[in-house]
């Protein structure tokens, strides 16, 4: 169809408003252009902008207003067509920090309300999960997985969904599956975690990885602070260096490097090339020399400091294991 009857409405990156018109021209220019009655251009323009809070702009031009009010504009010249559907492209990558968050929860809110299907197109993958109901994970041009945001945070299809969702990134290892008294262990260079057998009959493919190797990944929030995990036990502790501890308030981040090899995969040089930098050649480098970054984010009440060796506990139960050649999660059906 050709793209005036698709029915679908456009949320830019850029507002692409039309600086000569007030707020109130910008959102009703679509509607006079299908030349739709005046008396319910100004109802669905009045409505609109009661829902965005736009009533007192109506008469000021873009030039007057600040850049999450311009969204709005924007938003209500969407909203004014009733379509079927809204496209939005990147529309708050514009607006500062705090003002990104402010839009992100009016935009859900506005949806929720309107009830209308809207694809959001976004590379901040916090705007992803928080907003949407339904995820999908593009990579260069090709679907990797699509889900509900639990279901790619939990079950993430391949290494690339894995590293990508969550912030941060999930910490990742070559490792090799061992068997040990009728169970599986992984070892992660020098050291040992068991995997509880509970755990095994949820990825039953996970035995035929026996004495290979795969790639281990571990999400920061799945470290603790041994302090507040005084039920781990042995095979669930590794043995770490803190090499830098970053107290935020909420949380507290911890660097340290684990005597592991770097896991060089094709959706590992893919995640570091989003990156940017040379973060490719710092992977291939850390890959040379053994050695492996790790980040856990921890209870913001521990004491742990930065070049004290400690212990921290990992919950094995929540560990993701992917295979090595083709980067795919090992699950049940492998």
């Amino acid at each position: 169809m050709p793209p005036k009857e698709r029915d679908i409405a456009m949320v830019f990156q850029n507002y692409a408003l039309y600086p000569h018109m007030t707020v109130r021209g910008n959102m009703a220019f679509g509607l006079k252009l299908a030349k739709t009655d005046k008396g319910e251009i100004d109802n669905r323009v009045n409505e609109a902008a009661k829902v965005l809070g736009l009533d007192e702009y109506l008469d000021k031009k873009p030039r007057a207003l600040s850049g999450g009010q311009r969204q709005r504009v924007a938003m209500g010249r969407a909203i004014v067509r009733n379509p079927q559907a809204f496209l939005m492209d990147e529309p708050l990558s514009n607006l500062d920090a705090k003002l990104r968050v402010q839009m992100r929860s009016e935009i859900a809110r506005i949806q929720r309300d309107l009830e209308v299907t809207t694809v959001y197109v976004t590379h901040d993958q916090i705007e992803a999960m928080t907003m949407g109901d339904r995820v999908a994970v593009i990579k260069r041009g090709e679907l990797q997985q699509v889900g509900t945001p639990t279901e790619l945070f939990e079950r993430p299809r391949n290494l690339f969904v894995a590293g990508f969702i969550g912030s941060p990134s999930m910490d990742f290892a070559s490792s090799t599956l061992e068997e040990a008294d009728g169970g599986l262990s992984v070892k992660l260079g020098g050291q040992t975690l068991k995997i509880a057998e509970s755990d095994v009959k949820k990825r039953p493919a996970l035995k035929k990885y026996a004495g290979k190797e795969i790639v281990l990944g571990i999400r920061p929030q799945d470290f603790e602070d041994p302090e507040y995990a005084p039920e781990s036990g042995e095979g669930s502790r590794l043995k770490v260096k803190i090499d830098l501890v970053e107290a935020v308030g909420t949380e507290t981040m911890v660097h340290f490097t684990v005597d592991a090899p770097v896991a060089i995969t094709e959706d590992m040089k893919e995640l570091a090339a989003d990156v940017g930098g040379d973060e490719i050649a710092q992977l291939e480098k850390r890959a040379e020399e053994g050695t492996n970054e790790f980040t856990a984010v921890l209870d913001p009440r521990t004491k742990l400091r930065t070049n004290e060796e400690v212990e921290l506990a990992v919950d094995t139960s929540r560990l993701h294991f992917f295979d090595v050649d083709t980067s795919a999660g090992i699950y049940e059906d492998n």
